[in-house]
């Protein structure tokens, strides 16, 4: 009994290091820059903001032509209502990668936590 106690928590530690290291680790992070397309606040349970930045170049894809972009959540209310408020702009956004996505976080493993720097578009 004593050894199968010390084998469901040797498990238990496991468990938790594993989740830890998936979800709440950041993996990766850096910049991203181009023209904010969106950012709108969605879900059922947990709202989330949710964006996408079309980035400059194009790429072939199949023999179609598909711009770059660049799907992310954030979690920062004040940053999300910021490029809310200036969609459609040139934006140089600081973001982290998650192995694995959090439902209050976002649909995205790519959660944007800072503005670097905004740059006005006349269209």
């Amino acid at each position: 009994m004593k050894i199968f106690k010390r084998i469901l928590l040797v498990l238990l530690l496991v468990l938790i290091a594993g989740g830890w290291f998936r979800y709440f680790r950041v993996f990766g992070e850096g910049a991203k820059s181009g023209e904010l397309n969106y950012v709108v606040k969605k879900g059922f349970v947990f709202k989330t903001y949710e964006g996408k930045l079309i980035q400059s170049g194009i790429r072939s894809q199949s023999g179609a032509i598909n711009s770059y972009e660049f799907e992310f959540s954030v979690e920062d209310k004040q940053v999300a209502e910021q490029l809310m408020a200036n969609s459609g702009n040139r934006f140089n956004l600081h973001y982290k990668e998650y192995l694995g996505r959090l439902p209050w976080r976002g649909y995205s493993t790519y959660v944007v936590d800072s503005i670097i720097s905004m740059e006005h578009v006349d269209h």
